[in-house]
């Protein structure tokens, strides 16, 4: 799969490039935040024109961060979040897509400015796969039978802090942007296919607290 090539391809590179993996010094960390996933979205439906728009989502989620030195890192966010589909102002009226659930795995590579500092700013960039899954939900009466999304990738961008509570825990403030692209195919029975090319592109803001190992 050409996310996980990309993805291994990052890991080593920036293993080489920090010259030290720190093995037995404590290099993990774990952080759980909750996120609230806020669509940045704009679309193109045919052939009932409208605009698509997926609700805000606020969920948990979890973040596994290993470091080669005490200045770069690397960090793989999991978690699945569930949204709302309406296409608005199509020729159709506003139509109430369903929910459909994402996972979408994003894999950053970050810098950390101030490691020996209380508050420890970074920043980071990385790559993002999305997972549609379990389209449903729809309303009854609905003219739309079923709906399939296509998969995702694209780019992620980060920055954030950690605050030092004590030497384990820390707490943590995050932001992401996260270029998520999909192919709806909807079948609306009676009325034909619909076609939807959604750009999502959220906005991820995250707080939560971590510990490191």
């Amino acid at each position: 799969m050409k996310f996980s090539k990309i993805a291994a391809a990052a890991l080593a590179a920036t293993f080489l490039s920090s010259g030290v993996a720190l093995a037995g010094d404590g290099p993990w960390q774990v952080r759980v935040r909750a996120i609230v996933v806020a669509p940045d979205e704009s679309s193109t439906i045919t052939p009932i024109g409208g605009q698509s728009n997926h609700d805000t989502s606020i969920v948990p989620e979890l973040d596994i961060s290993y470091f080669f030195n005490e200045k770069v890192s690397a960090e793989l966010i999991l978690g699945v979040t569930n949204h709302n589909a309406v296409v608005e102002g199509s020729t159709l009226g506003d139509v109430d897509m369903g929910d459909v659930w994402l996972l979408p795995p994003t894999l950053t590579l970050q810098y950390h400015f101030a490691p020996d500092a209380v508050i420890n700013p970074y920043i980071g960039a990385g790559v993002n796969y999305t997972i549609f899954f379990s389209e449903g939900g729809l309303p009854a009466g609905s003219p739309i039978v079923n709906i399939g999304h296509s998969n995702s990738f694209g780019p992620a961008l980060q920055a954030g802090f950690d605050v030092d509570i004590n030497e384990d825990w820390f707490f943590n403030v995050d932001v992401k942007k996260v270029w998520i692209d999909t192919k709806a195919t909807v079948n609306a029975g009676a009325l034909g296919t619909v076609i939807g090319q959604v750009n999502l592109d959220p906005w991820i803001i995250g707080v939560g607290f971590g510990k490191r190992f």
